[in-house]
């Protein structure tokens, strides 16, 4: 009898430890969207009612609750499709394949990077820069031209320079270089950014959709933006430059390989396999 109950025991252990990693996650990547406060949402007012009828012995209202839940999950993936979709590349980015890698050799730092954006706020030449991380832009730099170059201050600003071709879209960066010129990117439909042009609607979209930090320079103003998922972040004066820097540093970890899990333990058997 007691070995059944500490199977029994082990078994609930591992489905509650399970269910907790699965709701952790999910909470995780939906944290700051949309879907994310309507899930909360959505949780306590359904552990709110289940407790109620739980407690009252409401059959018929349990009932219908039960009913409701099932049409409202349908009607949750219809609305917040493109929230969705993104968590979910994030999950398999994170969990299977290996993220991009920022290597000292070839690639620009955080410093000039932002010196560079700096730069082109200062003569107001707008831009929409993308920094690539755990899932690939190669579908959206298919709509511009593959470039793969050094990244450097006159060729950034040689590019975003109008009337030359390639300064209308957006660049992407991938291991510190660019990677592709003139490319387009999905516009966000969020009624907040109504007045905003479309560089900033623009890189709110592909902040919802992918897991990449955009920055974007006003042509008008010369104001600097940045864009990550979903969130649109103005920044002007002198605390500009500091918070751009931090922004850089998060989306461009140069000198360390952002390895996945499986990627960490090959590292850690080659090691002990050379000692």
């Amino acid at each position: 009898m007691s070995e059944i109950w500490n199977a029994v025991s082990v078994s609930a252990i591992v489905q509650i430890a399970i269910l907790y990693f699965v709701i952790y996650a999910i909470l995780k990547y939906a944290r700051g969207s949309r879907f994310g406060q309507v899930l909360m949402g959505v949780g306590v007012i359904t552990i709110a009612m289940f407790a109620v009828t739980f407690l009252f012995h409401f059959d018929v209202l349990s009932t219908i609750v039960q009913a409701l839940l099932i049409y409202l999950a349908i009607s949750t993936v219809v609305i917040f499709q493109p929230e969705i979709r993104r968590i979910l590349s994030q999950v398999g980015a994170f969990g299977y394949f290996e993220k991009p890698k920022y290597t000292p050799e070839g690639c620009a730092t955080t410093e000039f990077v932002t010196e560079t954006i700096l730069h082109l706020s200062s003569r107001r030449i707008g831009a929409l820069i993308a920094f690539e991380r755990g899932i690939s832009l190669r579908g959206y730099e298919d709509t511009g031209v593959a470039t793969d170059a050094v990244f450097s201050r006159e060729l950034v600003e040689t590019i975003l320079t109008p009337p030359l071709p390639l300064h209308d879209g957006g660049l992407t960066i991938r291991n510190g270089r660019i990677a592709a010129a003139h490319c387009v990117f999905p516009v966000s439909n969020n009624p907040d950014l109504a007045d905003s042009g479309m560089r900033h609607r623009a890189a709110v979209g592909l902040s919802e959709e992918t897991d990449a930090l955009v920055v974007v320079v006003s042509e008008e103003t010369g104001v600097v933006s940045v864009a990550h998922n979903g969130k649109l972040i103005r920044y002007s004066g002198e605390q500009r430059a500091q918070s751009l820097m931090r922004w850089i540093d998060k989306a461009m970890p140069e000198g360390r390989r952002a390895r996945s899990l499986f990627g960490k333990i090959a590292d850690r058997l080659t090691r002990r396999a050379g000692r």
